[in-house]
């Protein structure tokens, strides 16, 4: 039976490239990538706008070393605790073992990016692919006050 949990990170000051979200699946229980919403709070105006690149990516061997370990909260209070472990917000991003790209998006900072993939395109890693990463691949242009949620469901 799977469980479906959040996994979240709020007004952070966003500076560098980073993985947003780090998820590592544990043994016999892949992950599969519901739902992805960033926002930020500080840009709101025209002359602030700007455009941010992030791909999804399954497959590094070697966590990162900063950011945040992040409880996964299950969306169902009577479920138990995820298996998969989350980091949010690593500035050392995960790095070592093919990563393989599956989503490259790119959005404008003042209405974010809210998407929910069908349930045949879902992003899913298991222990054998080792993470699954939600990267910003470049720094935006000045510090951005940033939240974000990944939905997930455990297998």
């Amino acid at each position: 039976m799977s469980r479906t949990y959040s996994v979240n990170f709020e007004n952070v000051a966003v500076t560098a490239a980073q993985d947003f979200f780090e998820l590592t699946p544990s043994d016999d229980h892949p992950i599969k990538v519901l739902g992805l919403f960033l926002s930020q709070s500080t840009d709101v105006g025209d002359s602030e706008e700007e455009m941010l690149r992030i791909q999804i990516i399954r497959g590094h061997s070697t966590s990162g070393s900063g950011g945040s370990a992040q409880t996964p909260v299950p969306l169902d209070p009577s479920d138990t605790a995820a298996g998969f472990a989350a980091k949010v917000n690593n500035t050392t991003i995960a790095s070592a073992g093919t990563g393989l790209i599956l989503h490259s998006d790119t959005f404008n900072i003042r209405s974010g990016l809210q998407i929910f993939w069908t349930p045949e395109t879902c992003p899913i890693a298991n222990q054998g692919n080792t993470t699954i990463v939600v990267r910003l691949l470049a720094a935006p242009a000045d510090s951005v006050k940033m939240g974000g949620t990944l939905y997930v469901e455990e297998l």
